[in-house]
């Protein structure tokens, strides 16, 4: 078996990556890394840069619709990984998956209407409220001991509001790193299409599930629920592609997928995904599959490396449960910082760069999100760096 490259990192200095550039601020050794933004710190595998070496040297780079090369490599990954049958016509392309929530916000609700988040969550879902002048309607996660629960008789109350449109789904979770089981979808499902509440499913995370885990499709489960969301993939967290800018919106309901495409060709006049991108896709699906089995199990080596750390030298830092991403949510509340001073300790002391908690809600105040999709030697040295850093400040 073919063992990949885990260990090499590309230093991304200089070369318009606002991960580093943000580190950077800090005048930090050659040696740092951040563990922030949600893109790795890996080199890509090797067969799809070989395969768009490929490409390019065969190629001509003028515009592109998606091939049906690519339809069906991601019609082959859904059934393949997640067991769910799509026709390719269900597929239209997008340049992220931000782009596609953004769209689908403005094309099925109204100025004032509310869309749904289950929060904390991921920080762009609130900017596609409020910077088009709809209303949140924030149905609060519930901490059940290591992991988050749903609050079904908010979240069903939020939804009989005649004035709540959408939900986006965040599946997986970004930032709990929550896999909601098919019984919890089910009930999701039932609940919003009772109430004629469109799901926009976020699942891009979708391949990266931690061992004893399952990935549900929430459009997978029911017809009714297919006919009443728009599920969001894309290989760019699974194979570390975001630059290529090409993910797969899968809409089955031909009205609902007429007017997000609608809304697509009004807001971007001409809308076209990236040649290189809709290559690197179909490389990814049809010939990476062991390089992210491989990588599943760094990333489990590095959550465990850090679970165990933290149990063992700050027990008063809760670790939460990974169950999907490769993104740690940990407390570090019960060390007694303000989450704003823990932030500038973390950067200026420790020189350790996670995504705070407070950019996901309010909720999130003093919880950090380590980004584990890195060489195992870096976990180490961040661990021991912030083993030396809070130590000072807890004596």
């Amino acid at each position: 078996m073919k063992q990949y490259d885990f260990e090499t990192v590309i230093k991304r200095r200089g070369v318009g990556s606002g991960k580093w550039d943000e580190m950077e601020k800090y005048r930090v050794g050659e040696d740092i890394i951040p563990f922030s933004v949600a893109d790795m710190e890996l080199k890509n595998a090797p067969e799809i840069v070989e395969g768009l070496k490929t490409f390019l040297d065969n190629s001509v780079l003028g515009y592109a619709q998606p091939t049906e090369a690519y339809k069906n490599a991601v019609k082959s990954w859904m059934r393949r990984r997640h067991n769910w049958e799509i026709d390719t016509n269900w597929i239209k392309d997008a340049p992220g998956v931000i782009n596609a929530f953004f769209t689908a916000v403005k094309a099925f609700t109204k100025e004032g209407e509310g869309v749904m988040l289950m929060t904390p969550v991921y920080y762009p879902m609130y900017f596609a409220i409020y910077r088009n002048n709809r209303v949140l309607v924030d149905n609060r996660l519930v901490i059940n001991g290591d992991r988050y629960e749903i609050d079904f008789d908010d979240f069903e109350k939020k939804a009989k509001d005649p004035n709540t449109k959408l939900l986006i789904l965040c599946s997986p979770h970004n930032p709990t790193g929550r896999v909601w089981t098919k019984e919890e979808l089910t009930r999701i499902g039932r609940i919003c299409v009772d109430n004629n509440v469109l799901v926009v499913s976020d699942e891009i995370h979708n391949d990266i599930i931690m061992p004893g885990y399952t990935h549900t499709v929430f459009a997978s489960i029911d017809e009714k629920f297919a006919q009443n969301s728009i599920t969001c993939t894309a290989p760019s967290k699974t194979f570390n592609l975001a630059g290529l800018q090409t993910s797969n919106i899968i809409i089955p309901n031909e009205r609902i997928r007429e007017r997000y495409w609608q809304e697509v060709c009004t807001t971007e006049g001409n809308p076209k995904c990236n040649i290189l991108g809709l290559e690197g896709c179909r490389l990814a699906y049809e010939h990476c599959e062991e390089w992210l089995a491989q990588t599943l199990a760094l990333i489990e080596t590095n959550r465990r490396i850090v679970a165990d750390f933290i149990a063992e030298e700050f027990p008063q830092i809760k670790v939460f449960r990974l169950e999907g991403t490769y993104l740690l949510w940990m407390d570090f509340r019960g060390l007694g910082i303000e989450a704003k001073e823990l932030a500038r300790i973390l950067k200026e002391e420790a020189n350790l760069f996670f995504d705070e908690g407070f950019i996901f809600g309010e909720q999130g105040a003093g919880f950090e999100r380590w980004n584990l999709a890195c060489p195992t030697r870096y976990i180490y040295e961040g661990l021991e760096r912030l083993k030396g850093t809070l130590n000072k400040h807890l004596k």
